[in-house]
């Protein structure tokens, strides 16, 4: 009987490591993914800001072309 126990525990920390070891590679694999994301999203805000002046500047442009007539 007691031998049969300790298979079992053993297959169950066998189980345990193994699902520990994917769950690190996981959580590696996601910390990567997030740190990319986050770069793509910084890139996406200064180019939108970019944009954004680029309008402002063409409204005034227009504002002063209209002020002309």
């Amino acid at each position: 009987m007691l031998d049969n126990e300790l298979k079992t525990l053993s297959a169950r920390i066998d189980s345990l490591t193994d699902l520990s070891s994917r769950l690190l590679a996981e959580n590696r694999r996601l910390k990567t993914q997030e740190s990319a994301l986050l770069a793509e999203r910084d890139e996406l805000q200064r180019k939108n800001e970019l944009a954004k002046a680029r309008v402002e500047a063409i409204i005034l442009r227009l504002k002063a072309l209209e002020a002309q007539e």
